[in-house]
């Protein structure tokens, strides 16, 4: 592979060093490879073999789906709603106490620099499981008071009752934070579950179990089961008919799939899929905030992050100005080890996701853009050299139906590209067949209003990006998703609602 002389800094100091260690199924409250399988996990920073992950077969599948199952009739079943969310606020504390071994285990599976692991990926992790606990206890319900004809009358109330056994398939980006997204509200709302986690992550879904069990939460409740997708955990689970429920983030070609999976049995899903995001920048914006903004949706988590923006529409008059900040921007981010404090971005994943994002790189300049920055990888110290990185790379001058403009890359990258007038901006925006996140610069309240309004999206950020209130709907539209989670978001999922109806 071709490595070019980067004007992006790297950090000398080298990479954070783990022993080889076996990563186990967690089933029913132990940790099991019946299977005997195992495959090799490397290290996004260095490419050293770091875990062997053991690969759970189909009878593995089947025996947490059986315990799922069992444990939703069984001790998990007759625990009183205060008993149930003492219990989740006692997993966020354990998550906290243990903050270190998970922060060591997320940054050796995702590379990811230590400051953002800290502050973004294990305390939010742990908070998940309180928030969902605070809002299963203070959900309201419905009374409705019938006529009858004998005018005595009824009531009419709602209850909700868990879904069953939920199937959750998590991602890489966000191992924690979005896998405890998932396992946190499913049994906050009395259900139990069965966790795939990307096979390029397993480890802090894994050493959830650990807290488990170590907090009392009844064996079943809580099962991982490790592999890849077809003919492997991910198929087996999707396609048991022991699950009730599956809820997915990931790749819209994969979420496809699933949703097919769970048309046998007519199981609800809950999918968060892919997006091509984009940022409208007018020229009355902070111009700062806005440079300080969409650097770190371009480039944050290298450029990992579902909500990431990969589209940059800059009207006219700042946009050479925009193109040019942006570009010293991305020079200036550091690329290095985890543990160096002047690290600001990782490596991508793995090499087969490296391969992806390169041949977007390539494609662009085939497609005719001007790389203002990057475009290639680079030239990394030793210790550093095995591992996955690229440049932070932004390109001008492609037209709207260029495949870099179009399709989803998942890292380090974004296309700039000027416009005239608000129709125009909003326009070029929605011209995508995704629909997840989108992020609005400009100090003109109205037009703040009126754009955000306008723009085809789960969620529109203004003036920020990547600002979460956890009570608020969060999922995508058109090929961005299905359904929607956050605070009472999640119980339409979660849970089944009943009505009881009483003539008096």
């Amino acid at each position: 592979m071709q490595k070019v002389a980067s004007s992006v800094p790297t950090a000398e100091i080298p990479s954070i060093e783990t022993p080889v260690r076996d990563v186990l199924n967690f089933i029913d409250g132990a940790y099991v490879s019946a299977s005997g399988r195992f495959f090799d996990k490397r290290s996004p920073v260095s490419g050293a073999l770091i875990a062997r992950v053991a690969e759970a077969s189909r009878d593995e599948v089947d025996a947490a789906v059986k315990a799922a199952r069992a444990a939703l009739h069984g001790p998990w079943a007759s625990l009183t709603l205060p008993e149930r969310t003492d219990l989740l606020y006692g997993v966020a504390d354990e998550i906290n106490r243990r903050f270190d071994d998970f922060l060591e285990a997320e940054v050796a599976d995702t590379g990811k620099p230590l400051s953002l692991a800290s502050h973004i990926d294990i305390p939010r992790g742990a908070a998940n499981f309180k928030i969902f606990a605070d809002v299963v206890k203070n959900v309201p319900g419905e009374v409705f008071e019938t006529p009858t004809p004998d005018g005595q009358g009824a009531l009419n109330y709602a209850v909700r009752a868990p879904v069953g056994v939920v199937a959750a398939i998590c991602p890489w980006n966000l191992p924690l934070l979005l896998m405890t997204w998932k396992v946190g509200p499913a049994l906050a709302c009395g259900n139990t579950v069965v966790v795939k986690p990307s096979e390029e992550t397993p480890q802090t879904a894994a050493l959830l179990g650990e807290v488990m069990n170590a907090v009392g939460i009844p064996k079943g409740v809580y099962n991982v089961v490790h592999g890849f997708g077809p003919d492997s955990a991910g198929e087996f689970l999707t396609k048991h008919p022991g699950v009730d429920a599956i809820t997915f983030t990931g790749e819209t070609r994969t979420g496809a799939v699933i949703m097919k999976a769970a048309a046998d049995g007519a199981r609800p899903v809950s999918l968060e899929m892919g997006g091509k995001n984009p940022a409208l920048v007018f020229a009355d914006c902070d111009f700062d905030k806005a440079i300080e903004g969409t650097l770190r949706s371009c480039f944050a988590n290298c450029g990992q992050v579902c909500l990431g923006t990969e589209r940059v529409y800059v009207e006219r008059p700042i946009f050479e100005a925009f193109v040019d900040a942006l570009k010293k921007g991305a020079e200036a981010m550091k690329l290095g080890a985890p543990d160096d404090p002047e690290t600001g971005m990782g490596p991508l994943i793995s090499e087969e996701h490296r391969g992806k994002v390169l041949s977007y790189y390539r494609k662009a300049v085939e497609e005719g853009a001007t790389v203002v920055t990057g475009g290639g990888v680079p030239d990394m110290p030793a210790g550093l050299a095995g591992g996955t990185w690229v440049q932070p790379t932004i390109w001008t001058g492609l037209p709207d139906d260029a495949a870099t403009v179009t399709e989803e890359i998942f890292g380090p990258c974004c296309h700039i590209a000027p416009f005239d007038d608000e129709a125009e901006a909003i326009a070029r925006a929605n011209a995508t067949g995704y629909g997840l996140a989108a992020s609005v610069w400009t100090t003109n309240l109205t037009r703040a209003h009126r754009v955000a309004g306008r723009i085809e999206a789960g969620i529109v950020w203004v003036n920020s990006w990547f600002l979460r209130d956890l009570r608020t709907p969060f999922g995508g539209a058109k090929q961005s998703g299905i359904g929607r989670e956050g605070g009472t978001y999640s119980l339409e999922f979660y849970t089944e609602l009943k009505n009881v109806c009483i003539k008096l």
